[in-house]
């Protein structure tokens, strides 16, 4: 199957079945501790911050889902619409359709509505084992003038893609040279299986500092790429792995307690504001959304602004109402 059509596929297996991971997402051992006196005014509580140098509106980031494909263009359009009215990031989604189909130039319209935003760039790590090269990266940075480079691992859901990239060796080395040549910051982001401290310590040591949590407790890029093949794997071999993963918080967590001077990400199954706000609290400097803006973004970018206002509302009432964090 080309690549192509695997994105194609991807998006309407996301929409049409579940594909929810069977593991929680570990925000619920937390509970916010709550602030009956704020002592700050509602109407006047400010919850913008700054991301890669440039103001945003909320701690907020549009998570990497896809592109490259006629639907997938059209969410990518309404996406990018809804990052600029409500002023938060956005991740393009895997940017190596466009590279290996040389349609980079495509990309650059979303710049061009996407001026004070943060627009980052995205490709699979693996693909350096594969013929990528530095240059091609950099193509990749420029065609969309991007703040920052996501390179993404996602090494279990390779194993369970049809003929997937599954030579992940010396990656780490290969890593530390795109930093050590990047124009720009390079942030390693898991697909939702979560990193271990161990993982985050040793990009640490090469220079990466910033990680994409991606934890358990979101879509399960396993059951994605089942679905999309049904006739590989029985459901006796695969169902164990359905619960794969670190959750979102516990692997936050875990991170930031052992490097505090890491800038997290938390994505991976965050499902309102509240959530995010437990993120923030547990060390994540802001979270990802993406599943929750899929359907709506194929809608229209005033239906994703409604999802992303709600996360919003949520978000600033339990900042406002709560003074920390505590596990239960």
């Amino acid at each position: 199957m080309s690549i192509h059509s695997r994105k194609n596929s991807h998006i309407q297996i996301c929409l049409k079945e579940s594909v929810q991971s069977e593991t929680m997402n570990g925000f619920e051992k937390y509970r916010l501790i709550h602030e009956a006196l704020p002592e700050k005014d509602f109407h006047k509580f400010d919850i913008s911050t700054s991301f890669l140098g440039k103001k945003i509106s909320a701690p907020l980031m549009i998570s990497s889902m896809t592109g490259g494909t006629e639907s997938g263009e059209t969410i990518n359009r309404h996406l990018v619409e809804a990052a600029v009215k409500e002023q938060i990031p956005f991740a393009i989604g895997s940017m190596r359709i466009y590279l290996e189909q040389n349609r980079l130039s495509e990309l650059r319209k979303l710049r061009d509505h996407a001026v004070a935003i943060p627009i980052l760039a995205n490709i699979g790590a693996v693909q350096l084992n594969y013929g990528l090269k530095i240059d091609q990266i950099k193509q990749i940075v420029d065609s969309v003038e991007a703040d920052a480079l996501i390179l993404h691992l996602n090494a279990i859901q390779e194993v369970f893609q049809h003929a997937g990239d599954l030579n992940f060796s010396d990656l780490l080395r290969k890593i530390e040279e795109v930093r050590s040549q990047s124009d720009v910051p390079v942030i390693i982001k898991e697909v939702g299986f979560g990193f271990s401290v161990e993982t985050a310590g040793k990009l640490r040591e090469i220079g990466i500092e910033w990680l994409d949590i991606a934890g358990a407790g979101g879509t399960s890029w396993i059951k994605v790429e089942v679905a999309r093949d049904r006739s590989e794997f029985t459901h006796k071999m695969v169902a164990p792995f359905y619960s794969w993963g670190i959750p979102t918080a516990i692997s936050l967590a875990r991170i930031h307690q052992a490097y505090p001077d890491m800038n997290l990400i938390a994505s991976g199954g965050i499902r309102n504001g509240v959530e995010v706000c437990k993120a923030e609290y547990l060390g994540a400097k802001l979270s990802g959304i993406a599943i929750p803006l899929l359907k709506p973004a194929l809608e229209s970018a005033e239906a994703a602004c409604k999802v992303i206002d709600q996360f919003k509302f949520q978000y600033r009432t339990a900042k406002f109402c709560s003074s920390g964090i505590e596990s239960i």
